[in-house]
């Protein structure tokens, strides 16, 4: 780590401090240094969403950000969320509603749809699939995701 540089940021309400490599995506160094899978790495362009954490109130993709940006930001990843309950009732529409099979890409999904109840309004499901459309589900067809989506945000009343 000749070239490694000192960050410091809050990861799900804890403060972390390291040395990392300049070119080390915050992905990886939520999974690799910090122990955090819950953020999957899938195709490392942006695209498949499968890696999506917030950081400072806002969704990202982790494989697009290097740690070294997140330096003095506070990030949450699913586990924090998870662990917080702020998912509990999309977890449970995503149950009821048969919104995962594989898994792969239900963390970032649900990452993205949490963003969509954190708004509390309601959407059509075209809103929602727009806002969603950013993540790759290539088990589901969308539909039960959608759903399930669509309940959390009815239920939150």
């Amino acid at each position: 780590m000749e070239h490694a540089l000192d960050i410091a940021l809050t990861v799900n309400g804890a403060q972390v401090s390291r040395r990392v490599e300049p070119r080390q995506h915050l992905v990886d160094f939520l999974r690799e240094d910090l122990g955090l899978t819950g953020s999957h790495v899938g195709c490392e362009h942006g695209v498949c969403g499968a890696c999506t954490v917030r950081v400072n109130g806002e969704i990202v993709r982790g494989c697009l950000m290097l740690a070294v940006q997140a330096n003095g930001c506070r990030v949450e990843t699913v586990e924090g969320l998870s662990d917080s309950r702020e998912l509990a009732g999309l977890q449970k529409a995503f149950h009821e509603r048969n919104a995962l099979q594989c898994g792969f890409c239900t963390p970032g999904m649900l990452m993205a749809a949490q963003d969509l109840v954190r708004r509390k309004g309601k959407l059509s499901r075209a809103e929602i699939r727009n806002h969603l459309s950013g993540n790759y589900c290539r088990c589901t067809g969308y539909q039960a995701i959608v759903d399930a989506v669509e309940e959390a945000l009815d239920g939150q009343g």
